[in-house]
């Protein structure tokens, strides 16, 4: 195995491979204290635990499909869905992302709390490679989900956190992505809006050729949008096939 990650990400969405991972290990290293981690950058000998939160993981998702990832807290599924992103790198083994990423992980981070609610839109837009018009043109329907009200010409610091959520979930679902990447998001706000997000998620998937990676604690949701599964523990993939058979291989595995 490669000691050396390989990262292919291209935004072609007519590849029939939309993610594969080949051999990929991600390794945490876990300090005693913030103290341990400041002196581990001067002094290499400072004592850590080793995590493999990834473990020789290997799998394809081609385009369309709709796979959940399962598996308990700390089983690496997160650690995949954000080395997908780009929000880390693994330590070694090659990753292939091929389209555009939609990724609906933690919704109220990466806000400016000084900039107004309309205003931290445009840049989101903007960084997520939309022109203006672009933007304009999908604001009401941004406005209209989220349910912000007037508060949208307020800074983000007057918002609570649920409004700051829904804003959130509103602009990464009007964007018209190639893969959807959700990492446990669609019980969003009260059981009103949840349900009207789960609506939305429905009609995401049900488009053209988006291929949607989903984590999820919730077997029922998992069966409900997705015909795949991939069980994953200590970073190493135990299982990958329907999805009906993979969550009664994981009801099984977590019951023992």
């Amino acid at each position: 195995m490669s000691s050396k990650a390989t990262i292919i990400q291209t935004n072609d969405s007519t590849n029939p491979i939309a993610v594969r991972f080949a051999h990929v290990t991600k390794t945490y290293r876990l300090y005693k204290s913030d103290r341990q981690r400041l002196l581990s950058a001067v002094w290499p000998k400072t004592k850590y635990e080793k995590v493999e939160a990834n473990n020789d993981l290997s799998f394809t998702i081609k385009r369309g499909e709709s796979v959940a990832f399962l598996g308990s807290n700390g089983a690496g599924k997160s650690t995949a869905l954000k080395i997908t992103t780009g929000v880390c790198t693994p330590n070694s083994g090659t990753v292939e992302v091929h389209g555009r990423i939609s990724a609906l992980l933690d919704l109220s981070v990466g806000f400016d709390q000084l900039l107004t609610g309309r205003e931290n839109l445009i840049l989101r837009g903007h960084l997520w490679g939309l022109s203006t018009s672009e933007i304009n043109e999908i604001m009401p329907e941004i406005l209209d989900f989220a349910e912000v009200g007037q508060y949208i010409d307020q800074p983000m610091r007057t918002y609570s956190t649920g409004m700051r959520t829904r804003l959130g979930f509103a602009f990464a679902s009007s964007l018209k992505p190639d893969i959807l990447i959700l990492d446990e998001v669609l019980a969003v706000g009260d059981r009103r809006f949840s349900a009207k997000s789960l609506a939305r998620m429905q009609d995401i998937i049900n488009g053209d050729n988006v291929t949607m990676l989903f984590v999820t604690h919730s077997l029922d949701q998992a069966a409900k949008f997705c015909k795949r599964a991939i069980v994953i523990d200590h970073g190493r993939l135990l299982f990958d096939g329907p999805i009906d058979e993979g969550i009664e291989y994981y009801s099984k595995d977590s019951s023992s």
